[in-house]
């Protein structure tokens, strides 16, 4: 091997390495047999939810990998696969979700949430999860219940006194 394919494989190794420091989720998805127009729309979806959808050799992203310490991921980097990067935790893997039940020919293998392996049974489970400002406003509605119950308690006494 020349030295110039050698540096471009380490250049490649080590843009992988840092996307996969980068992310919050990560999903290795099969996607033999889509279209182009399908490939396109897909990557359309990711990119509103900023995810990043990226073809690479499975070697190259099995050096990156391991050197973070994922070596559970290895056993699915084989085959024709795709890698989503994203800086969010739930937007990618409810638009790959979503994708998938619509096009049986996306398969999710598995991934990395927060640093954590998930198969695709558990990509599937936090995609049903509501984003980060659902559980806040979730959160917020919670903590708001028992004021506003008192008001309306302290109001229904002053309105009866009058």
């Amino acid at each position: 091997m020349n030295q110039k394919t050698l540096e471009s494989k380490k250049e490649i190794v080590e843009s992988l390495r840092k996307q996969f420091q980068d992310a919050k989720s990560v999903a290795v998805v099969e996607y033999r047999g889509l279209t182009v127009s399908e490939l396109s729309e897909l990557r359309k979806s990711l990119k509103a939810v900023d995810a990043k959808f990226g073809v690479y050799k499975n070697t190259l992203v099995r050096i990156a990998n391991d050197s973070l310490g994922h070596q559970e991921l290895d056993e699915y980097l084989t085959g024709s696969n795709a890698y989503v990067f994203s800086s969010d935790t739930t937007g990618m893997p409810k638009v790959l979700a979503k994708f998938a039940r619509t096009n049986d020919k996306l398969i999710l293998k598995a991934g990395l949430v927060e640093g954590r392996f998930v198969d695709a049974k558990g990509l599937k489970e936090v995609a049903k999860l509501p984003s980060r400002e659902g559980l806040i406003s979730m959160f917020l509605s919670c903590l708001q219940a028992p004021i506003r119950s008192f008001a309306c308690t302290v109001k229904a006494v002053a309105d009866s006194k009058n």
